[in-house]
């Protein structure tokens, strides 16, 4: 769908349904750990490539048991495929969840920033005749001092 104007809102009872339905998930998921950076550099990586190898390599060893150490847990190694499997297809659907929530909060937020700027725009024009709003400028153009130091950019939507 092309962007347009977002026009929506969550009410409190919406958001408060939305953070238990995360809370449910992550009940579902007890195992999840956080790994250091460390920690992940260290480790052997699984992209999507090495998928069908972790596949072609559990069928080798279910079909082949007597060419394993018997110390080796076939069983294990099962559980960690359809669990990695389970998880990478979790994984892609709760990356274009994110995805769409941080497009839409970007141009949300991209639309409340240019209102605010007009707003400002009015506020500055405003306060040289307006008793009161010199103030109210001053507080808005806060936004702005730090960028005025560094360029000479006018900040101004029309």
């Amino acid at each position: 769908m092309a962007y347009q104007n977002i026009a929506a809102a969550l009410s409190p009872q919406d958001i408060q349904e939305i953070k238990a339905a995360l809370q449910t998930v992550q009940k579902k998921l007890p195992f999840l750990i956080t790994l250091s950076t460390q920690e992940r550099r260290k480790l052997v990586k699984m992209g999507d490539k090495s998928l069908a190898f972790v596949n072609n390599s559990v069928t080798a060893a279910q079909s082949n048991r007597e060419i394993l150490p018997a110390t080796f847990d076939v069983a294990e190694l099962v559980r960690d495929y359809q669990l990695a499997t389970a998880l990478t297809e979790l994984l892609i659907s709760m990356q274009q969840l994110t995805e769409q929530v941080d497009d839409t909060l970007m141009a949300v937020g991209s639309e409340a920033m240019t209102s605010s700027l007009t707003v400002y725009d009015y506020v500055k024009t405003a306060s040289k005749k307006t008793p009161g709003l010199k103030t109210v400028a001053e507080q808005l153009g806060e936004r702005f001092k730090a960028i005025g130091r560094g360029k000479s950019a006018k900040i101004s939507v029309s």
